[in-house]
């Protein structure tokens, strides 16, 4: 009887966040698979009757697939960048004892303060054909004319990586504040060096953060709209734009709908890997 209480306990405390799940996500994307089924009659919408075309266009024309592997493409990229630039960060904030430790971890949380389309457009003012990076480029020299960093990977992948650090900083942050300094310096003890206590103890120990953010990276990547839309142009598109364009512009809602449901299904694929190799991880250690 107290274990089925506890059951009863566990599942209404969870209940708030299963029905945030069932009407924000569940709800939404199983209503987009009927509209996906349904063909596209030009001048009229939503044709009657059932076709997988629009899933057999987004998986076999190199128009769709081109921008399929650009945006999985992108989002890997970016992951990787906000980890390489992130994990170092993020043991400083969270091994330091040094009173510039707030004024790091307000650096990093600062951008998170300012609205999303204010920092898009602040990069477009650096990498735009007369922005200052170019400017400064031409004027130390480096370059004969102007670069182009807009409307293309370069921009999208700078844009991305800046807005979405302050997520895997954080994620490692916590993660490693967790790891108890007694095995570090245990390590230490037995002779270990700095980088061997590093490779043997730290980042084994903050695996489970680092898949964690990076899932989360990717995720927010991949699904961006107005970053891309705005740091991409019109005709650099990503998934995310292309969803918007087959819905709002071209009102072609079955063939948004199918796009958007294949992200979402790369999403739980990635989710689904990512849960794996973290219980392998647990198993192992």
């Amino acid at each position: 009887m107290p274990e089925r209480r506890w059951d009863l306990t566990g599942l209404g405390l969870l209940s708030p966040l299963l029905l945030l799940l069932l009407f924000a996500f569940l709800l939404p994307v199983a209503a987009l698979i009927p509209t996906s089924l349904r063909p596209y009659v030009a001048g009229t919408g939503v044709g009657e009757g059932l076709t997988l075309g629009h899933y057999a266009k987004a998986l076999t024309d190199s128009f769709y697939l081109e921008i399929i592997l650009r945006t999985v493409g992108l989002g890997f990229v970016v992951t990787l960048l906000t980890l390489v630039i992130g994990y170092p960060l993020a043991y400083v904030l969270a091994r330091s004892t040094s009173r510039w430790r707030h004024w790091l971890t307000l650096l990093v949380v600062f951008p998170l303060l300012l609205n999303l389309v204010v920092r898009t457009f602040g990069w477009i003012a650096l990498l735009a054909r007369r922005g200052l990076v170019n400017q400064w480029l031409i004027g130390l020299g480096l370059a004969e004319e102007p670069l182009r960093l807009m409307f293309n990977f370069t921009g999208l992948l700078i844009g991305l990586t800046h807005i979405f650090l302050p997520f895997m900083v954080l994620v490692l942050v916590a993660v490693i504040q967790n790891i108890p300094r007694e095995v570090e310096d245990a390590a230490r003890t037995l002779g270990a060096g700095f980088w061997a206590v590093f490779a043997r103890v730290t980042l084994p120990l903050s695996a489970p953060g680092i898949l964690s953010g990076s899932i989360l990276v990717f995720v927010l990547t991949i699904s961006a709209l107005v970053t891309p839309r705005l740091l991409g142009g019109p005709t650099y598109k990503v998934m995310s734009t292309l969803i918007y364009e087959q819905f709002l512009q071209l009102l072609n809602w079955p063939a948004g709908s199918a796009m958007a449901v294949v992200m979402t299904l790369i999403v739980l694929a990635l989710i689904l890997l990512g849960t794996r190799l973290a219980r392998r991880w647990e198993a192992r250690a």
